[in-house]
């Protein structure tokens, strides 16, 4: 198959990546961090979640960020929600796409929501109904599609039976996450294959952890099958708690490394690589720490060297 002409990235730096920061990153740095990855030209970006501030204490001022940003014409900013109150406060706070959540691992969904994986979805299915009720756009995730951290191996077969109960309950696209990082391009490709034969490939979008390493060889493996939305996050931002190391060394698959194959490929992104590695660049400043991203490093330490 060949490779697709245009590529989409889902940006989550502002909600997924910042929210299992320890140090409280202030209302007005998520809201300048969301306006420059705009101005880098990311048509869709994660602003925040509507979930219980005891749980993830990062995303207690979600209302405050949607009240601040600026929304771009022709930019989405999707909000995870994780039940019917968070979509009420969503939709309250002018929450234009929401997003929704389930495992594929028996195991995961019971440690993590205590609940079974049919359960997770029928508390779903009201939420996602609410939703198109109020013409409001609703995308999906599947999380531990290549493993898990209490269950280990995930049978494809149960992530496509997953994605299909969130695409055939109203989700216009499908989000297969590689929570542990643990994925190969061989073990993506079967899971892709599984997935397509109960839902539409086009509605398939893959968010890889990059904790070995492997990140952009599974983009690029879901990539020759016809996937062509990823999700992404600035400097490499954030991560799973349950991978080891996930937030010390790495997490979630950095844009910049994104966007440095697709270019590679000849891929179109629509993104400025320049202004989303400065991006990154000052983002981490305001952490204290360098970027994950071996890209937005490669690229800062050449641009201080050319100013030296």
């Amino acid at each position: 198959m060949a490779l697709p002409s245009k590529v989409k990235i889902v940006e989550v730096g502002p909600c997924d990546g910042l929210r299992n920061e320890r140090q409280s990153v202030p209302t007005a740095t998520k809201v300048e961090l969301i306006r420059r990855l705009g101005d880098a030209g990311l048509k869709s970006i994660e602003a925040t979640a509507f979930v219980s501030p005891k749980e993830v204490p990062q995303m207690a001022d979600a209302t405050k960020v949607m009240a601040k940003i600026e929304r771009r014409e022709g930019v989405s900013y999707p909000v995870p929600i994780p039940d019917l109150k968070g979509f009420e406060a969503a939709l309250a706070a002018g929450a234009k796409e929401v997003a929704v959540f389930a495992a594929a691992s028996e195991a995961f969904s019971q440690k993590d929501i205590d609940c079974s994986i049919a359960e997770s979805l029928e508390r779903l299915r009201p939420v996602v109904a609410a939703a198109k009720e109020a013409d409001i756009k609703v995308r999906g995730y599947v999380s531990c599609v290549l493993g898990c951290p209490w269950q280990g191996e995930v049978k494809p077969t149960t992530v496509a039976e997953v994605a299909w109960a969130l695409f055939d309950m109203g989700c216009y696209e499908v989000s297969l996450g590689d929570t542990l990082g643990t994925g190969t391009p061989e073990a993506t490709k079967v899971l892709i294959e599984a997935v397509a034969k109960r839902m539409p490939l086009k509605k398939i979008a893959g968010h890889f952890h990059d904790t070995y390493g492997m990140a952009v060889a599974n983009i690029y493996a879901s990539l020759e099958l016809g996937v062509s939305v990823f999700d992404a996050s600035v400097g490499g931002l954030g991560g799973c708690p349950y991978a080891g190391g996930a937030n010390s060394v790495s997490g979630n698959v950095a844009t910049e490394d994104v966007v440095w194959l697709l270019e590679g490929l000849g891929l179109k992104s629509g993104i400025d690589l320049e202004k989303l590695v400065d991006t990154a660049g000052w983002i981490f400043g305001e952490l204290g720490r360098e970027p994950q991203s071996k890209v937005a490093r490669a690229l800062l330490a050449k641009k201080a060297r050319l100013a030296a």
